[in-house]
């Protein structure tokens, strides 16, 4: 492992301090505490085309919360961290929900593509980009490619596999009869750009 004890041992504190802060995220979005969780991102976090901030955020949560969910339950997993610089960090993390959604409870798969940024001295979102796997009814298997199911709205596609070409790749190129060939391990921090194949980081679509 590069780097002397000090940068190793504030590396290990910057990995826990990044898995509080989404286990904070689920809880404070869980328990609409909208101050504690706009206070998680960046200060001048881009909400919009034209907006940012965080009180542009509580707002843009407050309409989407109180149109859309009764109740919502996060339970987050799988996280991987790698870091740019000491103050710069990726994140990928499995999110599995659950939606009060008027009469009907909706399940949903999911992962974060999540940026990180250390500001003043904490740890914060500078982005999350979510990608769906499905969204359905409790009592209704979404089986079929429009796994997306809410209600009042027509199915449709998510993007869990869409950051990955791996997903398409597995499936087009069926193996030969002869042993598999195996690339290279990843390098460390370099996980998650070698299974992106070294595709650029994905971009929010701003409304």
């Amino acid at each position: 492992m590069e780097g002397s004890l000090e940068q190793r041992l504030e590396r290990l504190e910057s990995i826990e301090e990044i898995r509080q802060l989404v286990a904070k995220y689920a809880l404070s979005l869980d328990m609409r505490d909208l101050d504690a969780h706009v206070n998680l991102f960046a200060p001048d976090i881009r909400v919009s085309r034209d907006k940012t901030g965080r009180g542009h955020l509580k707002r843009w949560l407050d309409d989407t919360l109180r149109l859309q969910f009764t109740g919502t339950s996060h339970h987050t997993g799988n996280h991987i961290i790698e870091f740019a610089d000491p103050d710069h960090a990726l994140g990928l993390l499995y999110s599995k929900n659950e939606h009060e959604t008027g009469a009907e409870w909706v399940i949903m798969q999911m992962l974060y593509w999540d940026n990180y940024e250390r500001i003043d001295g904490r740890w914060l979102f500078r982005r999350r980009l979510p990608c769906y796997w499905y969204a359905t009814d409790l009592n209704k298997p979404p089986v079929g490619h429009l796994k997306m199911r809410w209600p009042g709205r027509a199915p449709y596609r998510g993007a869990f596999h869409d950051l990955f070409p791996s997903w398409k790749a597995f499936w087009e190129h069926p193996p030969a009869d002869d042993e598999p060939e195996v690339a290279p391990p990843a390098p460390l921090q370099r996980f998650l750009a070698t299974i992106r194949r070294g595709a650029p980081d994905p971009r929010i679509r701003v409304r």
